[in-house]
């Protein structure tokens, strides 16, 4: 029968404790799985023997990489709770291009969730990771104060800004300008605008001037913005254009916000929602109202996600690379984590994608056709 395992104060075995069951030092028993040029084969061979007799898998990686100052993952803060991340197509795209770009140095991928309570900012500043990724949050959010208390590299996609931090963004302005100058140009003027939260908790409901002004959420202070300047553009004032906001980015949360708006006097013949998930939840309560579109209404998304593509009908909508973005926030984490020095690139420019859920207008009121 083989020796009795050793002792071990904490009840499991360690580097030191094997040695001192072999009666070699640390450093060797460690050498035998970091180092093993620094051994005889046959000395390491038999470490590694008494080792797999007992059980022992060989050193705790994390402490390894605290030793070291690596840990091999980056931290992505993500808003709206995990499952945001993976049911939002979006977040999918960009998510997966982030993730081809850091397993180029072996690193992998940590989500948070975006919450301001006390059990998930102990949970980030407790967080292993190398560096962090800030996935669109709005300002003053405490989850970010977090992360940056953490003193690790730090790199945002769309917002917050921070000083001295990289920020990889798209032209959302333009983006809103076209996709409004479009419906404008079609002859329509009876015009919505749908956003997600435009403060952090977010509400539903129509969202006055005060409440676009008081917005947290920078890129739908952007794409209004660009909206506005379309409109006056065409000499519409940006009152008479609806704003509406919706309590999350989901096309259930979009359907319900806008059922009433279209149903009403005086509904939009052109909407310009400011994700494509939200186009989606406008096209699905025109279906449920008996509203064509486009012949009764005009849609515009925002992002051009796959699901976009395959609407019905498929959707208008200002394209973004999504998987491009991730490589480029990608590359630059493993730039900082390298020590390099780096800047925010240029903004990333939009177009618009033109589909068949827009239309001139010119179909039939929807309101004479109700008094027919």
């Amino acid at each position: 029968m083989g020796k009795q395992p050793p002792e071990a104060s904490n009840g499991r075995l360690t580097l030191l404790t094997l040695a001192r069951d072999l009666g070699v030092s640390r450093a060797t028993v460690s050498n035998a799985y970091n180092r093993p040029d620094q051994l005889s084969p046959a000395l390491r061979a038999r470490i590694l023997a008494r080792a797999d007799e007992l059980g022992f898998s060989g050193p705790d990686p994390m402490a390894r990489g605290l030793r070291r100052g690596r840990v091999g993952a980056v931290g992505v803060l993500v808003d709206e709770g995990l499952s945001h991340a993976f049911s939002d197509p979006t977040t999918v795209l960009f998510l997966d291009g982030l993730a081809r770009e850091l397993q180029l140095d072996g690193l992998g991928l940590l989500l948070h969730a975006g919450r301001g309570d006390g059990v998930m900012l102990r949970s980030i500043r407790d967080a292993a990771v190398d560096a962090w990724v800030v996935l669109s949050l709005p300002d003053g959010h405490p989850a970010v104060s977090a992360v940056r208390s953490r003193g690790r590299p730090v790199v945002v996609l769309d917002q917050p800004f921070l000083p001295g931090v990289p920020l990889v963004g798209i032209d959302d302005a333009a983006g809103g300008e076209a996709a409004v100058r479009h419906l404008l140009g079609l002859g329509h003027r009876r015009l919505a605008v749908l956003t997600m939260p435009l403060q952090a908790g977010g509400r539903e409901g129509r969202a006055d001037v005060r409440r676009q002004q008081e917005a947290t959420y920078q890129v739908m202070t952007r794409r209004l913005a660009g909206a506005a300047a379309a409109a006056a553009e065409a000499g519409v004032s940006w009152d008479q254009v609806t704003v509406v906001e919706c309590m999350a980015n989901e096309p259930d949360a979009a359907a319900r916000a806008v059922a009433g708006l279209l149903a009403g006097p005086g509904a939009p013949t052109g909407v310009f929602a400011c994700s494509d998930q939200l186009a989606l939840g406008v096209l699905r309560a025109a279906r449920g109202a008996g509203i064509r579109v486009p012949e009764e209404l005009s849609v515009v998304g925002f992002d051009d996600s796959p699901p976009a593509r395959v609407a019905e009908p498929p959707l208008t909508t200002v394209a973004q690379p999504l998987r491009g973005r991730g490589r480029t926030v990608g590359a630059l984490v493993r730039a900082l984590i390298r020590g390099e020095e780096v800047s925010s690139p240029a903004k990333s420019p939009v177009r618009l994608v033109l589909r068949s859920s827009t239309g001139p207008l010119g179909g039939r009121d929807r309101s004479s056709r109700a008094r027919a």
